[in-house]
């Protein structure tokens, strides 16, 4: 905000001075406020200094703002729908919506290539440029974004969720989103995983990209999550070296090496151990998406829920989002 200059002369003068500053902030629209905001600095955010999370709580009502009048002020912005996934699996998938028992179809499209661990393909690689015109629209917005620093303090990357201060809050990418959870991640984690039902309720997602000067690796961890899934949202032909994603199984004493292809999906337990090696060339862009219950609850071994039946895993969810976010 200007600094106000009070005039030396009548009390009257101030007055008016006062209002026509305040006139003139009210004329600025949503979109230029949150555009000239000062944003923290690096180390502050690295250092997750108290005035770093205080901004974007202040904030949070302008951007969600701005960004609902940048994506009426942008009309040449892509259009997020179904043809975006692949065909194969938006077909067994709409089907086991209309008919719960055809739901097998939708689990052969899935590879177990360790306990715990499938893939399979999400997005249609064909189509994925215009999910990453749309990313590269939202990222010369200039609109302050929060980058996931709970996972790496990543220039490229977002929040995805409404639960995440300082998260997309675009209408149309909020009902892509919401998709993907809602149509297809929930229903597929519950039909490979036994006991997840029940501790899906809840959602979150974040955007992140490896690159070699950059965030380049992720150390050996676990999700606090039920169900994580890692979709890759690189275009044919934009390659890169390194990056493997390593997942242990230490019942087995396994390690499986998974490689990462354009909209390829991998899904699995949140407990299962896994680390991102450093790339060393291009660059790597991902989406990935939590499940768990609510007050962030997931499941302990196998419990009640282990023996539901189809109609039960096609169904949506009525629980009300919480204010839980893991970071």
């Amino acid at each position: 905000m200007d600094t106000i200059i009070r005039p030396t002369s009548t009390q009257d003068t101030q007055h008016h001075s006062h209002h026509s500053h305040h006139d003139r902030d009210n004329k600025q629209s949503a979109l230029q406020q949150a555009r000239n905001l000062p944003l923290p600095s690096k180390s502050d955010m690295l250092r997750r200094a108290p005035s770093v999370e205080h901004f974007w709580h202040q904030n949070s009502q302008l951007l969600e703002q701005a960004w609902a009048e940048w994506e009426t002020t942008e009309h040449d912005l892509p259009v997020l729908d179904d043809s975006l996934f692949d065909p194969t699996l938006r077909d067994a998938v709409t089907q086991a919506w209309h008919t719960p028992s055809t739901e097998t179809a939708v689990k052969n499209l899935w590879q177990e290539i360790l306990p715990d661990v499938y893939q399979g393909q999400l997005f249609d690689p064909a189509q994925l440029s215009t999910l990453r015109h749309y990313l590269q629209a939202i990222a010369d917005a200039n609109i302050p974004i929060r980058p996931p620093y709970g996972i790496a303090l990543n220039s490229n990357g977002a929040m995805l969720d409404a639960r995440s201060l300082g998260y997309l809050a675009i209408p149309n990418f909020q009902a892509f989103y919401h998709k993907v959870m809602n149509q297809y991640m929930r229903p597929i984690a519950r039909l490979l995983f036994a006991n997840v039902y029940g501790y899906d309720t809840q959602t979150f997602g974040f955007s992140i990209q490896y690159q070699p000067t950059g965030d380049t690796s992720l150390q050996l961890h676990t999700d606090a999550s039920a169900v994580t899934m890692n979709i890759n949202l690189n275009l044919p032909g934009e390659d890169f070296t390194g990056s493997e994603v390593d997942f242990v199984d230490r019942h087995l004493g396994q390690t499986k090496r998974a490689i990462f292809k354009p909209g390829m999906a991998i899904i699995h337990r949140g407990s299962v151990p896994h680390a991102a090696h450093p790339i060393t060339s291009g660059k790597r862009t991902n989406m990935v998406l939590w499940l768990y219950g609510d007050n962030m609850q997931i499941p302990r071994g196998v419990g009640l829920n282990s023996h539901i039946d189809a109609n039960q895993r096609w169904t949506a969810t009525h629980s009300q989002p919480d204010n839980f976010a893991p970071f």
